[in-house]
């Protein structure tokens, strides 16, 4: 079977994901009126976004170094951390909204994104970077893919 066209995939996968998280990060470009603060919607786009890129990356490096191998010990450790850190980064960010943050929205008050929430999506998504990369540095490549 050819898997040519997976890395491809990945790569459009993580493209999208770019475009999405930069769309909810600044969507003002597009020309939608936005309100003040950073919203839910605002922030579910910005996650699926950077939940697109991490999945592309995945894809990508297991189907351009690793194609017809299982996930070794490391690779699967990294699995795990690339998706630990986006659920750090969701939870991190919706804190507020789901009453366990410091700014937990009362009657007739807008859910606030705090500087200390920035920090764990922030350090969530370098997490679920690093992840990646310990995917990627942890296997023993073998054959190259055959273009049959």
């Amino acid at each position: 079977m050819n898997n040519s066209g997976i890395p491809q995939i990945g790569i459009a996968l993580g493209a999208l994901g770019i475009v999405l998280a930069f769309l909810g990060l600044f969507p003002d470009v597009t020309g939608i009126v936005t309100g003040q603060g950073f919203g839910v919607v605002q922030f579910a786009v910005m996650m699926a976004g950077f939940a697109l890129l991490i999945l592309g990356a995945l894809l990508y490096v297991k189907w351009t170094f690793y194609p017809r191998q299982g996930a070794a010990f490391g690779q699967q450790i990294g699995i795990r951390l690339a998706l630990t850190g986006l659920v750090f980064s969701g939870i991190a960010g919706l804190a507020d909204f789901l009453g366990f943050g410091t700014h937990s929205a009362a009657l007739g008050q807008d859910v606030v994104m705090g500087p200390i929430q920035a920090v764990g999506v922030i350090g969530g998504f370098l997490m679920a970077a690093i992840g990646v990369l310990v995917y990627a540095a942890t296997g023993s490549p073998g054959d190259p893919p055959s273009n049959e």
